[in-house]
């Protein structure tokens, strides 16, 4: 899975439809167009990845739910990891998760312990398992 870069791309996924929603995080997703995928049909080309038959994923973690930088990078490695593993069961589009809740900081005083990476990956999961392809 390739990574979302441009703001206008994360724009675009984020005004698209939610499909899943958690506590803490919220999946946006814009699916790729069938017509799209062939080089050609559309006088717009579409991003490369979407030739080559890949999504692209983007997170948003906003500074005022997640003060600590290192808090949001360790969030963002669960989502990338998960969000790969995830990948092939996924429609082919643009994903974006967004960080909609802080986590606590008295249940979980560390930023890189192991039960926030534990807590973040399971409810990742479950926002991933309500969108995937049977």
């Amino acid at each position: 899975m390739d990574h979302l870069r441009h703001r206008a791309d994360f724009q675009a996924v984020m005004a698209a439809e939610v499909v899943s929603r958690t506590p803490h995080f919220v999946l946006h997703r814009r699916l790729a167009s069938p017509t799209l995928t062939m080089p050609g049909t559309d006088a717009m080309d579409p991003p490369p990845d979407v030739l080559l038959g890949r999504s692209r994923v983007g997170a948003v973690l906003p500074k005022r739910l997640a003060r600590r930088a290192v808090t949001r990078n360790a969030l963002k490695r669960q989502i990338y990891n998960v969000m790969t593993a995830f990948e092939s069961r996924l429609p082919l589009g643009d994903y974006v998760v967004r960080l909609r809740a802080p986590f606590d900081r008295g249940q979980f005083v560390s930023a890189t312990s192991a039960q926030l990476k534990q807590a973040a990956r399971l409810e990742l999961e479950q926002l991933l398992s309500r969108v995937v392809q049977p």
